[in-house]
């Protein structure tokens, strides 16, 4: 991208609706960047079970996002990136859960969508970075040359986990004001500039199923029903009737449809045989983990194995563990981790930690239990 000297203190600004996003605005304004705000329109209503007639959340945050561009004398536009974000990351999510896997669309998101439709919008508009308000770090290096991706500060707001797909070329153009920030100093900020938006609180749902019914919408969105089938032990034997594979995730305890007189945990989903494995909470645990679509965010494939720490869910603490590549293009892992770990999932990130850098990921594929 050709870039004018004058334009490199130009950003485009991805605005939610929420607080982050738009105290990432107002943060780059100060920095002196002439700034361009944006909303991308992912879905209609009828997409997330929303009746059609309703004015929709995502609406009232293109409003309050809007209100916050005016506020702050930046130019506004909303992206229609609908088609791309159903192929991209809807679909995906509904096909994982119906071969029993359970995918982190919020990873897909920023992969698709953030760092490459919305980096390609901001060079027709001649900006030189993206901007976010996700609570995570992107610093230069100088010794290594290459750009550093690390955790938030505020680390029960630390975001890395779904970014780690970044390139260094992504990177390099894009800004994260709020890394250096906690949730708090976020908000009381907001509340002083008079943001609508200051104390909107923070979404819990995915942002297509707003009423967190994963089930529904996966069946609303293939347009067909997933039929019961057994629930079996770790041997094989049936102990049960499920009511369809995509009610259920590796480690689940609760909402089971059926009680059987004892603790019983979800430790695998069979979706070709339509069954549910279920055993004890130990039989959740596995020692060894395969990933696919690598991503190395320094551009190195590291030579031999890897001693880090990684974590395999969004929520969880990172454990010690050893990346062993597995082809030359470093694309493919085998992730063994030093003690066993709980419900390590098909289809989740495996990412990759040297401290609060990271070093990149993988979607896992496969576990083996001890």
């Amino acid at each position: 991208m050709q870039i004018t000297k004058e334009k490199e203190k130009r950003a485009l600004i991805a605005m939610s609706g929420g607080v982050d996003s738009s105290m990432a605005a107002k943060l780059t304004l100060e920095q002196g960047f002439e700034c361009i705000g944006c909303t991308m329109k992912l879905f209609e209503n009828e997409d997330a079970g929303i009746d059609p007639q309703r004015t929709c959340c995502s609406l009232e945050d293109v409003e309050d996002a809007r209100s916050v561009a005016t506020k702050l004398g930046m130019p506004y536009y909303v992206f229609n990136y609908k088609d791309a974000f159903r192929s991209c990351v809807m679909d995906k999510f509904a096909e994982s859960y119906a071969k029993g896997m359970t995918p982190n669309p919020c990873i897909d998101c920023n992969n698709y969508l953030k760092f490459r439709k919305l980096l390609r919008r901001a060079e027709e508009l001649e900006c030189r970075y993206v901007v976010t308000g996700h609570y995570a770090r992107i610093e230069y290096d100088e010794e290594t040359g290459k750009y550093l991706l690390k955790k938030g500060l505020d680390l029960s707001k630390d975001q890395s986990y779904v970014l780690y797909q970044m390139n260094q070329e992504q990177l390099s153009r894009t800004l994260m004001p709020l890394g250096d920030l906690t949730k708090t100093e976020v908000r009381a900020l907001a509340e002083e500039n008079g943001f609508v938006n200051a104390e909107k609180p923070d979404s819990e749902d995915i942002c297509f199923v707003p009423d967190g019914d994963y089930a529904k919408m996966i069946e609303r969105h293939l347009g067909k029903k997933f039929p019961e089938g057994d629930f079996v032990d770790p041997e094989g034997n049936v102990i049960g009737t499920h009511r369809g594979i995509i009610h259920y995730t590796v480690g689940q305890r609760k909402h089971l449809g059926q009680t059987f007189g004892e603790p019983r945990y979800v430790c695998g989903i069979d979706a070709e045989n339509n069954r549910v494995v279920l055993g004890s909470n130990e039989d959740t645990f596995s020692e060894k983990a395969f990933a696919t679509d690598v991503n190395w965010i320094s551009g190195e494939i590291p030579e031999g194995e890897v001693r880090c720490k990684v974590k395999t869910r969004y929520k969880q603490q990172e454990q010690w563990a050893t990346v062993k590549p597995l082809n030359a293009e470093g694309t493919e892992a085998e992730i063994i981790f030093d003690e066993p770990l709980r419900a390590i999932t098909p289809c989740q990130a495996a990412v990759f930690y040297d401290g609060d850098t990271v070093l990149g990921g993988g979607t896992i594929v496969k576990v083996k239990n001890p």
